[in-house]
């Protein structure tokens, strides 16, 4: 049990210090939601969900509001149990009478079993719940059964590139000088290498060294703790696999387990895939199709969570560049939902397809088009794609080439990739 003097230590501790110097983020969530529901902040471990918390909180301070914050990975609070939450909220309204909006955070609320019916009653007492966890134990599934409805779950990645340039202390002007679109690009070169984790960008002599810890330590411990992996040796070659497989297919690294002698089925390799992409280290992404069932029967293409992750291993500028766009397209999707690639009837591969009502876009990626041999394949797949999907809204996201182009009677657009992640 948690003792009275404990949580008002923990309230006061909180509330006395102040909050770091933050990098604003782009996740945009409401502080007064006119619905009763709890907010719920999702995504890998390490992107930076509790500083977006604290983010949150720093506004409130500006209205003379004092939420109430507390970090259940506390050492003071091990063990804590609902009714110690129960004693939490009841030494908060004591401490803060006066307050007429109750705003509270709890972060890696997962570590308090049966949480979910503490919260459920501060919604039914008007107080707004925000909620922080480890992806593998606080996924959106399980929310959406726990909490019968009741929250909305949002989604935070490591830095996009814009967040990036502000924890830079960078500022982008419409109209740029040469040596400061110069500077700008090797920036973007080094956000392409090196990805957008806090960390890695606060301390970059030892990014290498924190995204090797993120692969050998908080991936598998958040596989093997939730799920009960026993083959390790499988998990790490599955994870290999991913790295370095544009595309990836369970029937053919079941078949090279089974050239190595490594006895294990295809559900238990399809369920350790599903566990990677539940704690956001990997995307599937489907290739399009007006039937549902041909969609979920392709093979996906593979995706990391960060750029990164994959530099340290060794893979080519061109897939990075192309890991980067799907990234930034998940983010302004928030999902998979409406994203796909395409592959024409004659075998030729368009990148990404975002579709709302219909096909709304579709987009080549393509370090250099310079060579126009390379440029040509690009523009047929694309061309092919467009009349197929009866789509003419045709982008080609390059390193720094921009333009407008007809060919073979379609207008497309060229786009340098730093313009298209800054939105202009």
């Amino acid at each position: 049990m948690i003792t009275r003097d404990t949580w008002i230590e923990v309230i006061r501790d909180f509330q006395e210090r102040g909050l770091p110097e933050l990098v604003e983020r782009e996740l945009e969530v409401d502080l007064k939601l006119p619905i009763n529901r709890a907010t719920i902040i999702m995504g890998p471990r390490r992107c930076g969900k509790t500083y977006y918390c604290f983010q949150l909180i720093k506004k409130l301070r500006r209205k003379n509001r004092y939420p109430l914050y507390v970090n259940l990975e506390d050492n003071r609070l091990s063990g804590a149990t609902v009714g110690d939450l129960e004693q939490m909220l009841a030494i908060y309204y004591e401490m803060y009478p006066s307050e007429k909006e109750f705003y509270v955070f709890l972060d890696e609320v997962q570590n308090v079993p049966h949480w979910e019916g503490f919260v459920r009653r501060l919604l039914d007492d008007n107080v707004r719940v925000f909620i922080t966890g480890s992806s593998s134990k606080l996924l959106s599934k399980e929310i959406a059964s726990a909490m019968r409805g009741r929250s909305l779950s949002y989604i935070m990645l490591p830095f996009s590139f814009t967040e990036y340039l502000a924890s830079k202390g960078i500022k982008v002007r419409r109209y740029m000088s040469l040596k400061e679109k110069s500077r700008l690009l090797n920036m973007l070169h080094e956000y392409l290498e090196w990805g957008g984790y806090p960390e890695c960008i606060l301390y970059p002599k030892g990014r290498e060294k924190i995204l090797k810890e993120i692969i050998d330590i908080t991936i598998f411990r958040d596989v093997v703790e939730r799920y009960g992996v026993k083959n390790i040796r499988v998990l790490r070659l599955l994870i290999n696999a991913l790295i370095n497989s544009p595309e990836f297919s369970i029937h053919r690294f079941y078949n090279f387990l089974k050239s190595m002698g490594v006895k294990i089925s295809k559900n238990t390799l399809y369920t350790y895939s599903e566990c990677l992409e539940d704690i956001f280290f990997v995307f599937f992404l489907r290739r399009f199709s007006t039937s549902y069932r041909e969609i979920e029967q392709t093979r996906p293409k593979v995706y990391l969570v960060d750029n990164g992750l994959l530099r340290i291993n060794g893979i080519s500028e061109t897939r990075l560049l192309e890991n980067l766009v799907f990234l930034e397209l998940y983010r302004r999707c928030e999902s998979t939902k409406k994203l796909f690639y395409y592959k024409t009837s004659d075998g030729k591969e368009v990148d990404f397809v975002i579709c709302g009502e219909g096909v709304k876009q579709l987009i080549q990626v393509c370090y250099d088009i310079s060579d126009y041999k390379t440029k040509e394949r690009e523009l047929k797949s694309l061309v092919r794609a467009a009349k197929e999907l009866n789509c003419n809204n045709l982008l080609v996201i390059t390193w720094d080439y921009e333009a407008k182009e007809e060919f073979k009677g379609r207008e497309i657009k060229f786009t340098p990739l730093w313009r298209w992640l800054l939105k202009e």
